[in-house]
C-alpha cells in the first residue's frame, strides 16, 4: 500500500480517476436534480479520492470517495462510498440535537433583540434623565460658588457672612449626596432588572455551550474508524496522544479514511490510493484540476495513522517523509563569525520531529559544542543551495538582524512547470501575494488577502527548454514557501516549480526532486565591514 502522504499514484489509480470524470462529465448533463447539484457543488471545488483494493480471491475493486459533504445527499451520493459514521440521519441523535441547539440560538437572539434590548432601553432612559438632574444642580452649585467667590476677593464680608457662606457650601455639598442617593435608589430597581436579564442571557448561553460540547463529545466518542486488523478506535481516542488532544472538525470525513473504512468492512485488502482535486482551488488554497494530492496532516495524519496499521505501508508511514538518502552539504566559505553552506535537496536545514539529519545538526557534530552553531535563516527541506550557519551569539544576532532588515540579497533559480510566454506572462515584474499557513494541513501555505503576511517577489525568466521556463526570483520577505506558492498559484505565475510534491503539477513529475536553488547570497557584514557574495550554479 502506497503512503497517502507520499505517493505518485500508479497506473491503476489514474485510471480509475479518469473513469470517474467521465462520469463526472455524464451526470452533468443528468436530468435527475440531485445529480445536477451534487456536480455543480463539486465544480466549485472539491478532493475526490480513488482506493483499488483486493478481496479474498485475488480479484480487485475500486471506490470512489468525496471529502466532507456534497449537495442534499450530504454524506451520500451513488457511486460514492459510504461515510464512516452517519451522524446526519434526520431524526438521529445529532440532528435531533443539533436542532434543539439551534432553537436555542434563535432564542438567545431573540431575547438579546428583544427582551434585553428593551430592558436595557429603560434602565439608561432613566438613567439619563437622573444623571440630567444632578448635572442640573452641580451646575447651580458651581454658580453659587462663584458667586460666593466673588464677593470674598470683593473683601466686604464681614464674619456672619463669612459663616453663612460656608454653611451655604457644606449644605450644598450635602445637599448633592442626598440626591444622588435618592436617584440611585430610584435606578435600583431598573438596575436589578438589568442584571437579572443579563444573568438569564448568561444561563442561555452557558446551555447552548454546555449541549454543545456534550454533542462533540458524543460525535467524537461514537465516530469509530478501523484498522487493517479490524480493530477499532474513536475519534477522540486517535487524538487523544496528538499535540491538540481535540479532533478538528471534520476529522474522519476525508476521502483516505471514507475510501479505507468501506474497504475493511467488505474484507478487502487496500492496494494502492490516490486523491484529486477537482474544480476550482478554494480559499486561497494551491490546488490545481485533475492533480494529485498527499492527505491533509492537520485530520488524516493522526487518523490514517491508525487505520493504516496492520497493512505494509511503503515508505513507511512515520510522519517524517523523506524520498530518498541525501548527501552531506558542503560548505564553501568558513570564518570565525559564519559558514556558508551548499545544501542538498532533501535535507532539512534545522531538526525536525523524526530522525533525519539537519543542516544544523550536521554541523554541530562537525564543529562541535564549543562553535554554538546555529541557523541565520532556513530552506525548505526540498530546496538546494545557499545557507548561512554562524558562530556565537553575537555573530547570530547580527545576522539576523541583516535578514530582518531586508539587507541580504538572495537569488535563487527554479524551472517552471509551462512556457510563459504562450501563457502570455510578461518576461519580468514582481508578484505581491499575503501567505498565511493552513493550518490542518501544515505546512502547506495558502494565498490570504485578510489575515496573511506579506510576501513580495521579484522575478526574471531566463530560458524555455522542453516545456518548463527558467526563472530567477530575487524574493524580498521570507515567508514559508514563499517562491513556491507564488510560482503555483493562478494569482501568481500559475506555473508551478517542477518537482513540487506540494503544489505541483502531476505533469512532468518525472523530476526527482523540486527544481528550486537559492543560487545567490549577498551581503554586508558588520562586524568586520567586508561585503560578500556567494554563488552555486544550480545542480539541475
Amino acid at each position: 500500500m502506497n503512503n497517502p502522504f507520499e505517493y505518485t499514484p500508479d497506473e491503476a489509480c489514474d485510471e480509475a480517476f479518469k473513469d470517474l470524470v467521465v462520469r463526472v462529465e455524464a451526470m452533468k448533463k443528468s436530468k435527475n436534480p440531485d445529480d445536477v447539484n451534487f456536480c455543480r457543488e463539486l465544480e466549485e471545488g472539491k478532493m475526490l479520492g480513488v482506493l483499488i483494493a483486493a478481496d479474498s480471491c485475488g480479484g480487485r475493486h475500486t471506490l470512489y470517495a468525496f471529502s466532507g459533504q456534497l449537495g442534499d445527499g450530504g454524506f451520500h451520493h451513488p457511486g460514492f462510498v459510504e461515510p464512516v459514521f452517519d451522524y446526519l440521519k434526520p431524526d438521529g441523535y445529532f440532528k435531533t440535537t443539533e436542532a434543539d441547539i439551534s432553537r436555542q440560538n434563535i432564542e438567545i437572539a431573540k431575547f438579546e433583540e428583544d427582551d434585553l434590548a428593551n430592558i436595557k432601553e429603560g434602565y439608561e432612559r432613566i438613567k439619563e434623565k437622573l444623571n440630567a438632574e444632578v448635572a442640573d444642580y452641580k451646575e447651580r452649585c458651581r454658580l453659587s460658588k462663584m458667586r460666593r467667590d466673588a464677593k470674598r476677593e470683593s473683601g466686604v464680608c464681614n464674619a456672619e457672612e463669612l459663616a453663612a457662606m460656608i454653611r451655604q457650601s457644606q449644605f450644598e455639598k450635602a445637599e448633592l449626596h442626598r440626591l444622588k442617593k435618592r436617584l440611585a435608589t430610584i435606578l435600583e430597581p431598573y438596575a436589578v432588572k438589568l442584571r437579572n436579564a443579563q444573568s438569564h442571557l448568561d444561563a442561555l448561553r452557558e446551555k447552548r455551550r454546555s449541549d454543545s460540547e456534550a454533542l462533540q463529545t458524543w460525535l467524537f466518542t461514537n465516530f469509530r474508524l478501523l484498522n487493517a486488523r479490524g480493530e477499532s478506535r474513536s475519534l477522540s481516542e486517535i487524538f487523544a496522544d496528538t499535540s491538540v488532544g481535540i479532533p478538528p472538525s471534520g476529522s474522519g470525513e476525508c476521502c483516505a479514511p471514507k475510501l479505507l473504512q468501506a474497504a475493511y468492512l467488505r474484507g478487502w485488502q487496500p492496494v494502492s490510493m490516490a486523491e484529486y482535486w477537482y474544480g476550482k482551488p478554494k480559499d486561497g488554497e494551491v490546488r490545481r484540476h485533475g492533480d494529485h494530492y498527499p492527505a491533509c496532516r492537520g485530520k488524516c495524519l493522526p487518523v490514517l495513522g491508525w487505520m493504516l496499521q496492520g497493512l505494509p505501508v511503503d515508505p513507511p508511514l512515520n510522519g517524517d517523509c523523506q524520498l530518498s538518502a541525501v548527501p552531506n552539504p558542503e560548505i564553501i566559505y568558513e570564518n570565525k563569525c559564519f559558514c556558508v553552506v551548499n545544501k542538498p535537496s532533501g535535507m532539512l536545514s534545522v531538526p525536525g520531529k523524526g530522525s533525519n539529519v539537519s543542516v544544523q545538526q550536521w554541523l554541530m557534530d562537525k564543529y562541535g559544542d564549543d562553535r554554538h552553531v546555529k541557523m541565520a535563516h532556513r530552506l525548505d527541506q526540498d530546496t538546494s543551495g545557499l545557507i548561512i550557519a554562524t558562530f556565537g551569539q553575537q555573530s547570530f544576532k547580527v545576522m539576523q538582524s541583516l535578514f530582518a532588515t531586508r539587507r541580504v540579497k538572495k537569488t535563487y533559480v527554479a524551472e517552471l512547470e509551462g512556457d510563459y510566454e504562450s501563457r502570455g506572462i510578461s518576461r519580468q515584474g514582481c508578484i505581491e501575494l499575503p501567505l498565511s499557513p493552513d493550518w490542518l494541513d501544515r505546512p502547506r501555505q495558502r494565498v490570504d488577502f485578510e489575515g496573511g503576511k506579506n510576501a513580495v517577489t521579484d522575478y526574471e525568466f531566463t530560458g524555455i527548454a522542453e516545456g518548463r521556463s527558467r526563472v530567477k526570483f530575487c524574493p524580498h520577505t521570507g515567508r514559508t514557501h514563499q517562491l513556491r506558492v507564488h510560482a503555483a498559484s493562478e494569482k501568481g505565475l500559475g506555473m508551478p516549480i517542477a518537482g513540487d510534491r506540494l503544489y505541483g503539477s502531476r505533469v512532468g513529475r518525472d523530476s526527482k526532486r523540486l527544481l528550486l536553488h537559492a543560487e545567490k547570497i549577498e551581503f554586508t557584514f558588520p562586524m568586520d565591514g567586508d561585503h560578500y557574495l556567494f554563488e552555486s550554479p544550480a545542480p539541475f
